[in-house]
């Protein structure tokens, strides 16, 4: 339920479904405009009028119609429709003088829309001749002040709301962009872990491969087997990731695969113990349900450490430790390998730090427990509303 002063979900929903329609609807759009902007002009002649006052004729009908008409081109040539507006509307008052109009409707329509789509020469052309044709309009109707204030204040005004609501949609398109950019390098990160885990695990089988055909057949045929079944998994999932990208932008909608999560880890163990690695695997504190987007991170992070180890550590065994304490997460990958090298803070450590960084936690690298080896070290913060699965 919505609290005091938020926009309920249905009705920013149907906002923006309305939005989007509009953009791929501009011409709908406009000739809706004009009829609004018709019904508003008809007003003077449809009311009841006074005998003092001019009188509601057809041919002065038909010239309001007249200066209506270009707002439906007003996207297009907005300052053409503004000239041709202010010349039907000059041609009603000196030939005709029908019935007079509580605002300048077309006008304020054309300012506003030059204000929002047109360059600043443009904009500047506008002010000019408004500044012209404001006095002069006052002018050949009442000659006051009065009216002269507010026509200027009525015309600044739709100027304004113009130019913020050109700010506001610069605005939506830098926060696309941005977003796209994040999203980018989201992929780039998925598509890094994924390449660099099967790859490294490849190759180790691969390099080991000959001696074990020499020395034990049979697990050399588990080598082969574990290549294939790293090479299968490597390719579905970038399938899923690049089926996204090709749906999204098709549909610009489209659902995206389910992300690994800490369900997945026990069989990420059990493929880099199949590289020869001697993996242990354990967690403290009882099994969080994580969002979605935090149970892939840790995912994410558990596989680039193990394919450091696997890469750069030339290590025997590794130890990946979950524990949930309180509110945080701490995620521990330690490996009896070479240590620390100069240098080593490569694309996947940075990664790891990213992804951290991204949820809110911390990231920390360095030797092992008595300086032996390596350990990665990260803590994430855990929603409160997480519970505990059996």
């Amino acid at each position: 339920m919505a609290g005091r002063g938020e926009i309920p979900e249905a009705v920013r929903g149907g906002r923006e479904r309305a939005r989007r329609w509009g953009a791929a609807n501009p011409w709908a759009v406009d000739i809706g405009i004009a009829f609004l902007v018709q019904a508003a002009m008809t007003m003077p002649f449809v009311l009841p009028r006074g005998p003092e006052l001019e009188p509601a004729t057809w041919p002065a009908y038909g010239l309001t119609t007249l200066t209506v008409l270009p707002l439906v081109w007003r996207r297009r040539a907005p300052l053409a429709v503004l000239l041709a507006m202010l010349a039907a509307s000059a041609l009603y008052k000196l030939a005709l003088e029908g019935p007079g109009q509580p605002l300048p409707y077309t006008g304020l329509v054309s300012v506003y829309t030059i204000a929002v789509l047109s360059p600043p020469w443009k904009r500047l052309a506008t002010a000019v001749v408004m500044m012209v044709a404001v006095p002069i309009s006052v002018w050949l109707n009442t000659q006051s002040a009065r009216e002269l204030t507010f026509s200027l204040f009525v015309f600044g005004a739709a100027y304004v709301f113009g130019r913020l609501q050109d700010a506001r949609q610069r605005e939506h398109r830098i926060d696309a962009e941005r977003a796209a950019a994040r999203e980018r390098a989201r992929i780039a990160r998925e598509m890094h872990d994924i390449l660099s885990h099967a790859v490294s695990l490849m190759v180790v089988q691969a390099e080991a491969g000959p001696v074990a055909v020499r020395a034990a057949p049979e697990r050399a045929e588990a080598a082969f087997e574990a290549i294939s079944a790293t090479g299968r998994d490597a390719m579905v999932q970038l399938r899923q990731m690049l089926g996204v990208l090709r749906e999204g932008s098709e549909s610009g909608s489209a659902p995206r695969e389910p992300q690994p999560d800490l369900s997945g880890i026990p069989e990420l163990v059990e493929r880099v113990r199949a590289s020869g690695l001697t993996v242990t695997y354990a967690t403290e504190g009882g099994v969080r349900a994580l969002p979605p987007a935090t149970g892939a991170n840790v995912y994410r992070i558990v596989q680039e450490a193990l394919t450091n180890v696997v890469k750069h550590a030339r290590a025997r065994t590794a130890d990946v430790r979950l524990a949930h304490e309180g509110g945080v997460l701490r995620v521990t990958v330690t490996d009896d390998g070479r240590g620390p090298q100069a240098g080593s803070s490569g694309h996947g450590l940075v990664g790891i730090r990213e992804r951290a960084a991204a949820h809110g936690g911390t990231a920390a690298m360095g030797p092992g427990p008595g300086g032996r080896g390596f350990e990665v070290r990260v803590l994430l913060p855990v929603p409160s509303g997480t519970g505990v699965r059996t």
